[in-house]
């Protein structure tokens, strides 16, 4: 029988439920491709090798992964996108188990369609959002629970709350992880808020970021780790020092003064969201 040749992507833009998503091809490499979703750069994926990650702050979640108990993940992604850590979890971790919860439809089909989702394998998609689908999660189920969810380039307040995270504690395993992406800017305002949220739910925290977004100098993504557990702060800070883009580990005493006496999120509550400006996607 031929060996059924892949499907070639099709650059472009698309309609989705939420907005409109645009396909745009890596002239540097053949395989890779970039989604972006209303002008925000959202998901790189390199469709021959998963374990390339373009993006920075990418790279600092697959360091958090990497460094967790060697084998087979059971983990939960809320926010899809092109689906770039699931891939990279089946690529680096043969054997997970995983699902990620995705409340945009088209552009889970237009995934499945133009950048090969099903080839990944044990990978499930249900069509939810965040809150809902953490609560049709069984207790003590998961390894790993990502959340990397964004309206535009704004973390949903929804998925920042006390609450929240009280649920995927219980979704989580004892010696599970919550990795978390977030996107802040000057003063870090909201940043210092969840991350006294997510202190409120879990023992151990760690917050990595490059040193111009971790001081609120400019807008950019801060990776947040969460466990009941000890977590492997020694290797994250030599991998955060080493990267290509260096990166600073905060964690312990130094976090406890980066949250700054922020108060926790709670659900009902009225918080201004970060909004990025205008010259960080060039529009």
């Amino acid at each position: 029988m031929a060996r059924r040749v892949p499907r070639e992507p099709e650059p472009g833009r698309y309609a989705v439920s939420y907005g409109e998503v645009e396909l745009l091809r890596d002239l540097d490499r053949p395989s890779g491709w970039v989604l972006t979703c209303d002008g925000v750069p959202q998901s790189y994926v390199d469709l021959d090798d998963p374990l390339y990650l373009d993006f920075e702050y990418v790279r600092l979640m697959a360091d958090v992964i990497d460094l967790l108990a060697e084998g087979p993940l059971d983990a939960v992604h809320i926010g899809g996108g092109a689906c770039t850590i699931p891939r990279y979890v089946a690529a680096s971790r043969p054997g997970s188990r995983q699902i990620v919860a995705e409340r945009d439809a088209a552009l889970i089909q237009l995934v499945r369609d133009q950048l090969r989702l099903k080839s990944v394998p044990r990978l499930k998609v249900r069509i939810d959002d965040g809150r809902a689908a953490i609560g049709g999660i069984w207790d003590d189920s998961a390894d790993l629970v990502v959340l990397d969810a964004f309206t535009g380039a704004v973390m949903p307040i929804e998925l920042a709350t006390v609450e929240y995270l009280g649920d995927i504690a219980r979704v989580l395993r004892h010696r599970g992880t919550l990795l978390v992406n977030l996107a802040d800017g000057k003063g870090l305002a909201f940043a210092r808020r969840f991350a006294a949220t997510v202190c409120e739910t879990f023992r151990h925290v760690v917050l990595l970021a490059e040193p111009g977004v971790m001081r609120g100098r400019r807008f950019g993504n801060l990776i947040l780790a969460a466990s009941r557990v000890e977590l492997p702060v020694a290797g994250l800070t030599r991998r955060a020092a080493g990267g290509l883009t260096q990166a600073r580990c905060v964690h312990g005493e130094d976090l406890t003064r980066f949250v700054a006496g922020a108060a926790p999120i709670r659900d009902g509550q009225a918080v201004l969201a970060p909004v990025p400006p205008p010259e960080v996607f060039g529009s």
